[in-house]
């Protein structure tokens, strides 16, 4: 198993990016790293769930590199999901950013809320996306991080159902840019930021 060639130079690449994390950005994520190994001494997996209003765009971010940092440091008893308040669909502009940092995405079950499978690495399984609800079926229903991805989200839902910590760390929406063109600067910015402070995240466990 490896990553992909891209998208192994970019998370190699991405230990210098860490210093522009805040202080106290840095102890929110030092709390899921906390979280992480704990549940590996305890012989249990560690699900992730990123969540925010429309699972279109910032969760899936979440959700893809967490299994790919999962993968780069070898944790295998973490598995990462998300979802929101609502369901939408997987935004063409967050496939198209991570499609140009050279992951591999295929169409799996078409439709206005299509699936999707987003490869990373060679006989590495590809995560499963498709915009859903936080309490959908297809995510853990209890024993999760639930990891809040937009101030929206966070303050709608001060209490996440089954959720052993929840944690909040909310990022600006690029769809702000949608139909600009600062649209494919400002998708590929949140997509590395993101990566950035999930790289930092496993790097502490």
């Amino acid at each position: 198993m490896a990553l992909y060639k891209e998208v192994s130079y970019l998370v190699e690449d991405l230990a210098s990016s860490t210093n522009s994390i805040s202080p106290a950005r840095k102890d929110v994520l030092a709390s899921i790293s906390a979280y992480i190994a704990q549940q590996g001494k305890d012989g249990k997996y560690a699900d992730l769930v990123y969540i925010c209003t429309h699972n279109s765009r910032r969760s899936h971010f979440g959700q893809v590199w967490a299994q790919v940092m999962a993968t780069h440091f070898d944790h295998k008893h973490v598995r990462a999901f998300s979802g929101g308040t609502e369901a939408t669909a997987f935004h063409p502009n967050a496939i198209q950013a991570l499609v140009s940092l050279g992951f591999k995405i295929q169409p799996l079950v078409p439709g206005h809320n299509a699936h999707y499978e987003v490869y990373y690495g060679l006989g590495i399984s590809p995560v499963d996306a498709f915009s859903k609800k936080y309490n959908d079926s297809a995510n853990p229903g209890a024993g999760f991080c639930a990891i809040m991805t937009c101030t929206e989200a966070d303050g709608n839902c001060p209490f996440i159902p089954g959720a052993q910590l929840r944690v909040a760390t909310p990022y600006e929406d690029p769809k702000a840019f949608d139909n600009t063109p600062k649209q494919d600067d400002a998708y590929l910015q949140r997509c590395r930021q993101i990566a950035a402070e999930i790289y930092y995240m496993f790097s502490l466990v």
